[in-house]
């Protein structure tokens, strides 16, 4: 399965303002933008579903931006997932309405498929939006629990 590039730069986004969360400005489209190297009209649209999801708070205007509507501990991927990808059809047997194989009924792939799928799930549903802007644990040059100063496409951090 390939995620699409709606929920790879949601994820990055809720990422980016997980990262900014203890800044006091908050951070911005143009911001994240430019960090990641995506179109910023694109990102726009992916802010505007991550606020009408209840993830990000947005502010107008001079000194506002992005901020979680709620701590990154209680964002969990597999809800963020289920909710940006459009498609979880993986093979054609998966969509009943235009099923036309041959071997439906017959065959053990969708079972497979399903139970890979479900399992997937499984695990993004028992990682959250912290786990992923957590400090790396024993990280080469690092301290121990440290922050590692400059991870390419989120914000420095602070020790």
């Amino acid at each position: 399965m390939r995620l699409t590039h709606w929920s790879d730069y949601s994820l990055r986004v809720l990422m980016y303002c997980a990262a900014c969360a203890q800044r006091e400005k908050a951070a911005t489209i143009s911001e994240i933008a430019e960090a990641h190297g995506i179109s910023r009209s694109h990102l726009t649209k992916i802010v505007m579903t991550l606020s009408g999801m209840g993830l990000l708070e947005t502010t107008r205007g001079r000194g506002g931006g992005l901020r979680l509507l709620k701590p990154a501990r209680e964002i969990v991927l597999g809800d963020v997932i289920r909710q940006t990808e459009t498609d979880f059809t993986l093979v054609e047997c998966f969509d009943n309405v235009h099923n036309t194989c041959r071997l439906n009924g017959y065959c053990r792939l969708k079972g497979a498929l399903q139970l890979a799928l479900d399992s997937y799930l499984a695990v993004l549903d028992g990682v959250t939006l912290a786990d992923l802007v957590a400090p790396l644990p024993g990280a080469v040059g690092a301290k121990a629990g440290a922050y590692i100063r400059l991870v390419p496409g989120l914000p420095a951090l602070k020790n």
